[in-house]
């Protein structure tokens, strides 16, 4: 009797976890919704400020919102690794040494299409260090030079089924 209740209540622990890791996980849905009222914002203010604190509206759960600029093609706003601030986007790199958008213009360009732009790559979580799959959307921010980003961690999602999604839900 005693061996079934600890594996019940092992099985109700891993199983709550769960629960709450999956409520800690950004959705897609809330992605997009951040990523265009960001990107909406920015248009309006200029002001990239608001994208470098860590603490904001613009961090929640397991992700944040960044910006390239398009012009100047690099990083010009990011909370969770400011180190990469002034670096141009096509350095940007994997812990395994690969270019995570190695096609800035595609990515510039799709950005600016009204629906946006899913792309995938593999990025540390906040506050790790292993690489884990990254699934992030971009959209431009009208009469600037900048594109506003901001991802998933997500095993299965691709960057197609979330752009057919996003299509169907344009702005």
């Amino acid at each position: 009797m005693r061996t079934l209740l600890i594996v019940v209540v092992a099985a109700l622990s891993c199983t709550l976890a769960t629960v709450v890791m999956a409520q800690e996980a950004a959705t897609p849905h809330e992605v997009v919704t951040k990523v265009r009222e960001a990107a909406h914002n920015l248009s309006k203010t200029h002001d990239l400020k608001q994208f470098n604190q860590k603490q904001s509206s613009w961090v929640w759960k397991d992700t944040y919102v960044f910006v390239f600029n398009c012009e100047t093609k690099t990083s010009a706003a990011r909370p969770a690794s400011s180190e990469y601030i002034g670096k141009k986007i096509s350095s940007i790199r994997d812990s395994k040494g690969h270019r995570l958008f190695p096609d800035v213009d595609r990515l510039c360009s799709g950005a600016r299409r009204p629906s946006g732009i899913w792309i995938q790559y593999y990025w540390p979580k906040p506050g790790e260090k292993k690489d884990s799959r990254k699934v992030s959307y971009f959209k431009a921010a009208k009469g600037t030079p900048y594109i506003v980003g901001a991802g998933i961690y997500d095993e299965k999602q691709t960057a197609a089924e979330l752009q057919k999604l996003t299509e169907k839900n344009k702005e």
